[in-house]
């Protein structure tokens, strides 16, 4: 991902726990925010509770690979929290839980397709 479409400060984190609407699934939790910018900006949560840090490691890694195939609107904050369970599973049920979670958080596809829809 490059560093423009990441959320690194903490206190970007803070305001996106607080004020941003949150969408959960079995794996992951999205939590997203508009922002005041033309770029979509992505932050990624892996606590211990997920694994060691190798297995910590093979989320974020699968988590950002996930995001770079999806076709995200501009001008969002969003925030993925993986949950207990996403150590566990392999690339494409994690690829389409975050998929179902976007869709949902309506954060996929074309502006024109949300004023019709």
């Amino acid at each position: 991902m490059l560093r423009e479409r990441r959320l690194t400060r903490p206190r970007d984190f803070a305001a996106l726990r607080s004020h941003g609407r949150a969408w959960s699934g079995k794996l992951l939790v999205l939590v997203a925010r508009r922002n005041s910018l033309e770029t979509s900006r992505v932050g990624l949560s892996v606590s211990k509770r997920v694994g060691k840090a190798v297995v910590r490691n093979l989320v974020k890694l699968r988590l950002r690979e996930s995001i770079r195939r999806l076709d995200l609107r501009e001008g969002w904050d969003i925030l993925l929290i993986a949950r207990k369970g996403a150590g566990d599973t392999d690339f494409h049920t994690l690829e389409r839980s975050l998929n179902s979670l976007c869709r949902r958080a309506r954060l996929v596809g074309s502006p024109a397709e949300e004023k019709n829809a």
